[in-house]
């Protein structure tokens, strides 16, 4: 990379980093916990919106795979999100009106409250509907893992997202608070996906899967990015370019092997697909607060999105991250 090249993206870190803290005037805290938090703590932060019914089972998932202090912005939550959360002892809430878009669409939030908060440890971002799964997590903590990668000298993990979907219309996809929503969404394309580097932030950018087929089959490039890097041995100096999809420094972003090895990897099942899915899309869809005017939400409105099916004759059930391993969807590396 040129020099020229190099000096730009440290002045876009700059400016990220710079921006976070003018977008931190707009949070407000709810219910401060941050003065508990313990040396080694492991983090998670969040933004949300309305997503009372999710949360009980959200926050019991992470907290058994050891997750020590969540912080979470509530963008305007009308359910009562914010209000639950504020009542759990091992969470720390702030709370905005302003528009999610001018924030970054949540990042500006999230990279404050990590620069403040979230320096020497390692923190897990992900969505309220996004479960971090990785090589040996059903009988290894998540401090296992980031034990092996302190000792590895790796300071962040990538993850693919992996749409999970029921096996018949979404609106079918009954859910309760405290259940799990894997039971609900058991399937998933094991193959399907485009995979190809970005020579500028040297992360990859991964495509397709279940809603690229059914959503946007024409236009494969405008469906979602499903590479992430939501584990970071974080610093006050890193940022966030780009949702959880790239960091700066860009180093951060060589979670794969450059030479045709292979490097631990996980994934997050997303469980999207669930009975509240068909409003959550009419909502987001008028509000035009995502990425590129809601264009991903529109384009689930538009295909009505609670009639939908995605199952098909090559779909593959769930089963656990072994699975996922002998299908090339994650990786456990050289940890062993």
């Amino acid at each position: 990379m040129s020099v020229l090249r190099t000096y730009r993206l440290r002045l876009e870190r700059k400016r990220r980093l710079l921006r976070a803290a003018r977008k931190s005037r707009e949070l407000r805290p709810v219910a401060d916990r941050t003065a508990r938090i313990r040396r080694d703590d492991l983090f998670l932060f969040c933004t949300l919106r309305n997503e009372r019914v999710r949360l009980p089972f959200f926050l019991a998932y992470y907290r058994a795979l050891g997750i020590g202090h969540f912080l979470f912005v509530d963008n305007g939550s009308t359910d009562g999100s914010g209000g639950y959360l504020a009542g759990q002892p091992d969470c720390s809430v702030w709370t905005t009106g302003a528009s999610y878009k001018r924030a970054r669409f949540g990042m500006d939030w999230i990279t404050w409250l990590q620069r403040r908060h979230g320096h020497g440890h390692w923190t897990l971002v992900v969505d309220v509907d996004e479960f971090f799964v990785y090589p040996f997590c059903e009988t290894r903590p998540l401090r296992a893992l980031t034990d092996w990668l302190d000792a590895s000298s790796i300071r962040s993990f990538g993850a693919m997202l992996l749409d999970l979907y029921p096996d018949g219309p979404v609106a079918e996809a009954r859910y309760r608070a405290g259940d799990n929503p894997v039971d609900s969404l058991p399937w998933f394309d094991s193959g399907n996906y485009t995979i190809r580097p970005n020579p500028v932030y040297r992360n990859l950018w991964i495509q397709g899967g279940p809603r690229a087929r059914v959503f946007f089959p024409h236009r494969p490039a405008h469906a979602p990015a499903l590479n992430k890097i939501p584990l970071v041995r974080w610093h006050r100096s890193y940022v966030y370019a780009s949702s959880t999809h790239m960091l700066l420094p860009r180093g951060l972003n060589l979670v794969y092997d450059e030479w045709g090895g292979e490097k631990a990897s996980g994934c997050l099942l997303h469980t999207k697909f669930l009975d509240t899915f068909a409003d959550k899309a009419a909502e987001e869809s008028a509000r035009r607060e995502h990425y590129a005017a809601s264009r991903e939400y529109r384009a689930y409105d538009r295909a009505g999105a609670g009639t939908l099916g995605f199952r098909t004759p090559w779909s593959e059930r769930y089963e656990d991250w072994r699975q996922l391993e002998s299908l090339g969807l994650i990786s456990r590396g050289n940890w062993a």
